[in-house]
This record gives structure tokens, sequence and C-alpha cells, in this order.
């Protein structure tokens, strides 16, 4: 840890980083010239399968093989998405590489679209990026001058287009599939799968969907090498076989109740307590910690007592969480009320849900509906076992749903309450001493404030 030195983020604080004579000075593009000019595009798949690079997106799928699901034989044209949404709260990884070291992007994604074939790359990006925007389209306006993008990229045949889309930042357009409805101008619904989109995808033809931070660590394993990907991080677990290790730096967003709040670099396998104490200062205010999210609030919750999980793909698990996602950890102290925690929750996914599935245009509103109506003094001991029969019973997890947007928004309240279920309970015999044990159907539109008709 001590002498882990970043490389995704080398361009941070360098001036003028972002810009292509930056990137070259510090040995940019190299890589991709040697590769266009020595490898075949099946090489570069196996270099990236052989890295063990998971998807930084959320899901951690292999990369490599993710890219060989596309059909061998397929004349044309393939394309490549890239997901710059970035909607998941407490996630800004991808807004800092974007906005510091746009070409170490660009280079992971002409390297990625050579390996897939691909002849047209689209950067879907959410509109509250102005910055992000702006800098990347600096960047591919030089790299198309000096000659990494367009037609026959530095005599090697090879040919690259790259736009940049903005989409309407709606958390839904995160999931692939909704991004490439939105691609093509429709509503951001989810598709039922199969087929997959590396069979049919955007505008039906065979398509991949990566993550902006995914390109950066494909350009760092072209320029230093397997065997120093796979040195950083957490072995394969042997006793494990679904298990295929989390290699590599990762990204980490720190915000919450710390001293120093940031996006900061360290091999996967980092704990919450190490993220916090060495990196964020401490909890702010000389307060305790109470829990924390560990990869955005789509993951659930850790008590103070799990701050000891590793943050690779499979710590967050361990401890009832649905994984690493982005690895946005925020922390909350010991003033925050878990009550509160989940009503923004619950307010988020009810807003977010694009309302296609029935279980999750129902769950979450219900939810919310549900939670208003505890922080108001009308809860009762059972809501606590109603929110957890919708937390469990929607999700793409359970089969209930499309896609997993309705498991982002169970794993809040399965955690929440499980883990601080006597603070819950405690809450509502204070508030609703008269009506806390009443178990017959209560009338919640009339008591939801704003929300009433």
């Amino acid at each position: 840890m001590e002498t882990f030195q970043p490389v995704l983020l080398e361009a941070v604080g360098v001036p003028n980083g972002h810009t292509l004579a930056s990137y070259l000075a510090r040995g940019g593009y190299a890589p991709l010239k040697r590769l266009l000019a020595e490898k075949k595009p099946a090489d570069v798949v196996e270099l990236v399968k052989a890295s063990g690079l998971r998807g930084r997106g959320g899901a951690g799928f292999s990369t490599g093989l993710k890219w060989t699901f596309l059909p061998k034989d397929h004349t044309g044209p393939i394309y490549l998405c890239i997901n710059a949404d970035e909607s998941e709260p407490g996630t800004f990884n991808n807004r800092i590489l974007m906005e510091d070291d746009p070409h170490q992007v660009i280079e992971g994604i002409i390297l990625s679209a050579f390996a897939t074939r691909a002849s047209t790359a689209y950067i879907y990006l959410r509109y509250e990026y102005p910055r992000s925007w702006d800098r990347l389209q600096a960047a591919i306006d030089e790299a198309y001058a000096a000659g990494y993008l367009g037609p026959n990229i530095q005599g090697s045949g090879f040919s690259l287009d790259i736009y940049l889309h903005r989409g309407a930042a709606a958390s839904i357009c995160g999931e692939e599939t909704g991004l490439i409805e939105s691609l093509e101008g429709k509503r951001a619904w989810p598709r039922i799968k199969p087929p997959f989109p590396a069979v049919e995808g955007l505008f039906k033809q065979p398509t991949v969907v990566n993550n902006i931070e995914t390109m950066a660590c494909v350009a760092q394993i072209a320029r230093r090498g397997v065997e120093w990907f796979r040195s950083i991080g957490v072995p394969a677990d042997p006793k494990n076989p679904r298990d295929p290790g989390s290699y590599g730096p990762k990204l980490y967003c720190l915000s919450g109740h710390v001293e120093k709040p940031g996006c900061y670099e360290a091999p996967l396998g980092i704990t919450v307590r190490e993220l916090v104490d060495h990196f964020g200062g401490g909890v702010w205010k000389g307060r305790r910690a109470k829990a924390a999210i560990p990869g955005g609030i789509s993951m659930g919750l850790l008590t103070e007592a799990e701050f000891d999980t590793p943050l690779d793909f499979s710590g967050p698990s361990k401890v009832g969480c649905l994984g690493l996602g982005t690895a946005a950890v925020v922390v909350l102290d010991e003033t925050v009320s878990m009550i509160d925690f989940l009503h923004n929750s619950c307010r988020f996914f009810a807003h977010e849900s694009c309302g296609q599935c029935t279980p999750c245009r129902e769950g979450t509103s219900w939810s919310l509906r549900m939670l208003e109506r505890i922080k108001q003094g009308k809860g009762r001991l059972i809501d606590l076992d109603l929110l957890l029969e919708i937390g469990n019973t929607m999700g793409m997890m359970p089969g209930s749903t499309i896609c997993g947007l309705a498991d982002g928004a169970a794993w809040p309240i399965k955690n929440a309450i499980k883990k601080f279920h006597g603070e819950f309970a405690d809450f509502i015999r204070r508030t609703n001493p008269d009506g806390w044990m009443v178990t017959e159907p209560v009338p919640a539109l009339a008591i939801l404030g704003s929300h009433a008709s």
C-alpha cells in the first residue's frame, strides 16, 4: 500500500495533463502503435483476458470474455459503446478520468475497438458533465489531427470514428441495453435478453458496452503488461471456482462524513477502514462512523463493525451487500438517522425506475410511501416486514424484472432494516405510540403530505 504508485490518476495535478502533448510525453499511444503494427484483434482479446480485467462499471464481468461473445464471422458493422453515464449516487471516478486524462481513455477505446473489430465507438455521456464533454471533445479532435483516429490509424489499416453523445441523465441509462435504446433515440427502457447486445445491440448490430474506467485499464495493460496488472489486487480463491480474482488498480470514490473526500487509486482489495483512515483522514469532526455504502447506494450498507471488509469483487457480498459496484464509498457518521438514509434511497429509486416492470415500478413506489408514512409518525412494526418482503421479491436476481435497477433499490432496504432493525423499531414505537402494533391495512395516501391527492 505504501509503495503503490497511481497510474490511472497519473495526470491529476500535472499542468495541462489532459492534452495530447502531455500524454505523449508520458508514453501515451506508444502501446497503441506497437499493438496495431504487431498484433491481430484476437491477440489483444487474449491479452485482456489473460490480465483478468473485470469491468469497472458495476457488474465485474470479465472484459476479455465479454468481447469473445461477438459473432466471429460477422461482416459488420460492430459497435463499441462506452458508458460514461455515471449515474450511481456517490460515483465520480469516470469524471476524473475524462477531465484529467482523456487521452488515456481514448487510447483504451481504440485498443478495445481494434480487439472487437468495431469501426465506430459512441461515448454516452451524462448531461450534467459539461466539463467532461469539453475535455473529451478537445482530446478527440487532437487524436484525429494526429492520426490516432479516423481512417487507416497510424498506417495500420484499422479505422475508427468516435462520437460523443449526451444522455438526459436518467439512472436507467447506466444499464447497457437502456443506454443502447437511448442512443437509438428511444425511451431508455432496458431490453429483454436474449438477444444480448453482443449478438444484437445498437441498430440491431453486434455491440460491446464497456465503462470509462475499464477503457483506462485496457490502456494501462497495453502499456505495462499482463504480469504488472495481475501483480496488483486479490488473486482468485482456489476454494471458490466462481471467483476469478480481483486484479489491477481501482479508483475509489470516497465521500460523506470524512475529512478528505475525493477520488483515490489503490489496489483492489483495500478495506473500507484503510480507505477511510489512510486516504480520507478519518471520520470528520472527531465523530465515529455508523455505516458506509461500499460501492454506490445500490450495493446496500456496511456497519462500522464491517469496515474491515475488502473492497474487491467478492468482499462486500460476504457481508450481505450486493457487490463492489462502482466502488463509491459513502461514509455515514453516528448522527445519521437510518430512517432518513433509507427514505432518501427509496426516493431516488422510485424517481429513477423506468416503470417498465411492475415489481420495480410498484415496489419502489410503495417503499417510498411506507417510508414517508413512517417518517410522519404513522409507522407500524409490520411495515418493516412488508418492506423486507418487497425487497426480497423485486429484482432481476429473483427473476421478476428485466434489469437490475430493482435489485439496487432492494439492497439498501434489506441491509438497513436487517442491520439497524433496532433503530427502526425504536423510532416507530416512539413516534407512533398508539398505533405501532396495528396490523390491518392503513390509508397510506391520506398521510403523504405533498404526495397526498
